[in-house]
């Protein structure tokens, strides 16, 4: 196991300790595994478990992001105009 894999799964105790792009990244990874390999039956509940936090953390920090977007929009979410 590598030293930042090591990290991430240190990190991967504690949900709030992972970033929202680390969260994502261990669940590609995960999905990765478990479409691309034969896991056994307990390994797979257990990746599938993992994700499911993953996903929910994700999705939680997409909306406080949202909701504080709309903040600085006076309550309304205006499309994104990129260049």
């Amino acid at each position: 196991m590598t030293k930042s894999s090591s990290r991430t799964k240190a990190a991967a105790t504690d949900g709030d300790a992972l970033s929202y792009e680390q969260a994502l990244d261990e669940l590609e990874r995960l999905v990765s595994a478990m479409e691309g390999q034969q896991l056994p039956l307990d390994q797979l509940l257990r990746a599938y478990q993992r994700g499911a936090e993953l996903l929910a953390l994700c999705r939680g920090r997409l909306q406080a992001v949202e909701q504080q977007v709309k903040l600085l929009d006076d309550g309304e979410l205006k499309a994104w105009e990129g260049s």
